[in-house]
């Protein structure tokens, strides 16, 4: 696979801000003439969007960490094949709001083999990686009380959101822990800080990983 496009992947938490700050990354890079792909996990395809579905409700549970794990490199799976890789092999930029970090952090965290989980990886999506992932970082409580005020007065939290605080806390220990072990791939963001205040620290590492090596090509 020739792959001339560039890949960010968006991690963290419940209420992190990933969906705001891809948004905003890919209005900015459309402002400099770039094509830019958005989307997000599980999702981005008719397929992954019903798994996707399935998991949320709660209806997944049943099947366990280790079930919910294959059904989200199955998502993955089709994600890469038809939307990521094509748009990458394009020259495209493509912005996740979630990928394979947020399996290794949730499912992993929940107890799955890490030999399992590398396995699943391996196969959903072969060579393509990040070229840089930003993790926007904040304390659990802070990021549920965002989260519910997203969803609203009555609307029922997914499956994931009406987990307890410490399991959400023992996930933002385990992306925390993949950022220190691969720090070329992945920038700490400060969520906790305003969206504008975020948006341009996101901007700066884009400028610093991406669009600084490209210009020096």
């Amino acid at each position: 696979m020739t792959v001339s496009g560039h890949f960010i992947t968006f991690e963290g938490g419940e209420g992190s801000g990933k969906s705001t700050q891809a948004r905003r990354l890919a209005e900015r890079l459309r402002e400099t003439g770039a094509t830019v792909v958005v989307t997000r996990e599980p999702g981005g395809t008719e397929t992954a969007e019903r798994i996707r579905d399935f998991l949320l409700s709660g209806r997944g549970e049943g099947f366990g960490a280790e079930g919910e794990a294959i059904l989200f490199a199955a998502a993955r799976a089709d994600h890469v094949d038809r939307v990521i890789r094509p748009a990458l092999e394009r020259g495209e930029w493509v912005l996740s709001d979630r990928f394979f970090d947020s399996t290794r952090a949730y499912q992993g965290g929940d107890g799955v083999d890490e030999a399992l989980l590398s396995a699943l990886e391996h196969l959903a999506v072969g060579s393509v990686r990040p070229h840089l992932t930003l993790l926007l970082d904040l304390p659990v409580e802070a990021g549920l009380a965002r989260a519910a005020k997203r969803r609203g007065e009555g609307d029922v939290p997914d499956r994931f959101e009406r987990e307890t605080v410490e399991r959400h806390d023992r996930r933002r220990q385990a992306f925390l822990a993949i950022a220190s072990r691969e720090p070329e791939r992945l920038i700490i963001v400060d969520a906790s800080r305003g969206e504008d205040e975020v948006a341009a620290h996101v901007w700066r590492a884009v400028e610093l990983r991406l669009l600084t090596s490209q210009e020096a090509r």
